[in-house]
């Protein structure tokens, strides 16, 4: 869904601003060379001893005539050591606003949606991990109108 609304942060122009419903599934443990488990010791584990919790983010990423690249984070959750690393998230929606700054989302028929994740050690560096999926969607040629009353 997305609609061209007035902007009132900046020019007084119309931008758009879209509205996604999504589904989530992903194992945060599973990596190309295998399942990774807690009880399998040839493998990393992602809640080791210096992994306090994960910032698990869902961002947008496209391309418009003004701007060669545009990032937008969408939906974002911590999971804390102890939860299910298995995620099955369904019909959920943007926690953020998905702004663009005009007209770049009308029509835009490449608009990549990819889930990461930060680390946060209880001392060290702070590594990002991208997921290995990800997944292109294109957005209607109109604008979705709504009623007045």
């Amino acid at each position: 869904l997305r609609k061209n609304v007035e902007d009132f942060t900046g020019p007084r122009e119309r931008s758009d601003l879209g509205f996604v419903t999504f589904d989530i599934t992903a194992d945060i443990l599973n990596r190309k060379n295998g399942l990774q488990t807690f009880w399998n010791k040839n493998t990393l584990i992602i809640f080791d001893w210096n992994v306090k919790q994960l910032f698990l983010y869902l961002s947008a990423e496209y391309s418009t005539k003004n701007n060669a690249l545009n990032q937008v984070v969408l939906w974002d959750k911590i999971m804390l050591r102890g939860d299910n690393p298995r995620l099955s998230l369904k019909d959920m929606k943007s926690k953020y606003f998905f702004f663009d700054d005009g007209n770049g989302l009308k029509g835009n028929r490449n608009i990549t949606l990819t889930l990461s994740w930060n680390v946060v050690p209880n001392a060290g560096i702070l590594p990002l991990v991208t997921g290995s999926g990800h997944v292109s969607v294109p957005f209607p040629d109109t604008y979705e109108t709504t009623k007045s009353y």
